[in-house]
Parts: structure tokens; C-alpha cells; sequence
């Protein structure tokens, strides 16, 4: 059967996107063609603006309307503290938690050779500069439980060892389960990762 050209286009838009199979895309492209005229502009515009209406944080990499970030220019925050992340989604949800009250710094993924992401690809080596006032006593290294962010927390620990002996590395504890990633946990575990968490 041969389906409007329209409806074609949108279904390999959306199976672009990760996570989105044929089916799914099948499936969002004719629930969005019943939905109002109206509504579908809205969430046309909303997409639009997504990247004209945000930026990248240049102190902690975070996505923000402005730069720097409310977070980053937050003096009630822990001054002493950094939590070391791989994407701003990460951010997000320890936010929502209300337990942590540090600073941020997203690295952009994590290392990942098969990925072509290595360490230079990442906000790695900008790390460095923020530690050099001696402010902060403390890196929390938040990244996943996986392979990839085991990797990339061991590589920012020696980073970190080499040129900071006074600045304290923790790991979260395993209140996250090995192989799952930060987003999807609930705010009760990431709790319990972070007062759990060890030196790394």
C-alpha cells in the first residue's frame, strides 16, 4: 500500500531518533495526524525553538537559556562541591531529587572507542581549569554504571590524581544497579547512590 508522502517523510523522521523503531514511528505519525490542526503547530514551533532558545553552559556544559547557567551562578550552592555527569538529562534528574546541592560539570557522553568517542571528543580536559582555585574539595564522579562510565571515571580519577592530591574523588554507591543509566532511575535510589557513595 502506498501511504502519503507526508506521513512517509515523518515516520523516517521519527525512526531517526534513538530508541524509535519502524513500528513506533508508524504508530506517533498517525496518532499526531489525529490530533487538531492547532496542536500539531504548537508542538511544530516548540521543536523549532529548541536549539534557538537554548545554549550550552561554558563553565559546566549544561543546557540553559543562558550562560552561564542559574545552577552555575548560584552562590547558595555547595562551593566545594562538583558532581561529574554525562549528559544534561543526568542533571535533570538529580535536580529533581533535591538532595544535591553542588555544582555540575556534564561531560557530553562518555568514553567509547567503538562510539568514536574518546576523551578528547568529551568536556574531559575542561574539567581541569575549574579546580585550579582551590575551591573545590570534592568531585562526584555520577557518570553510569556501565562499561563506558567506568572507563571514563577511572580516566578523570587520574586526571584528577596527577594534578589535585588535595581534592577528594568519590564514586556514587551502588544503589544504582550495574549496566543502567542515571536517567532511569527513581529519586529514592539516586538518594541512596549518592549519600552511599565512596572514595574513588
Amino acid at each position: 500500500m502506498r501511504i502519503a508522502r507526508a506521513v512517509s517523510r515523518l515516520i523516517s523522521s521519527f525512526e531517526k531518533l534513538p530508541g524509535i523503531g519502524p513500528k513506533t514511528a508508524q504508530r506517533l505519525t498517525f496518532y499526531l495526524l489525529h490530533n487538531p490542526q492547532s496542536e500539531l503547530e504548537s508542538f511544530a514551533q516548540a521543536l523549532a525553538r529548541l536549539k534557538k532558545d537554548t545554549q550550552e553552559c561554558s563553565l559546566c556544559f549544561n543546557v540553559s537559556e543562558t550562560d552561564p547557567c542559574p545552577i552555575c551562578v548560584d552562590r547558595a550552592r555547595e562551593q566545594s562541591q562538583v558532581c561529574v555527569v554525562e549528559t544534561p538529562l543526568d542533571v535533570l534528574v538529580i535536580e529533581k531529587g533535591g538532595f544535591y546541592h553542588g555544582f555540575y560539570h556534564v561531560l557530553g557522553g562518555a568514553i567509547s572507542p567503538l562510539n568514536n568517542l574518546g576523551p578528547d571528543e568529551l568536556h574531559l580536559y575542561d574539567l581541569l581549569p575549574r579546580l585550579k582555585n582551590g575551591k573545590i574539595g570534592e568531585i562526584i564522579l555520577a557518570t553510569n554504571p556501565s562499561m563506558e562510565g567506568e572507563a571514563t571515571a577511572m580516566f578523570i580519577a587520574k586526571l584528577v590524581k596527577d594534578k589535585f592530591k588535595k581534592i577528594n574523588l568519590t564514586r556514587l554507591g551502588r544503589g544504582l544497579p550495574i549496566g543502567a543509566d542515571i536517567e532511569y532511575a527513581d529519586e529514592q535510589t539516586l538518594s541512596r547512590a549518592f549519600e552511599g557513595r565512596r572514595e574513588f
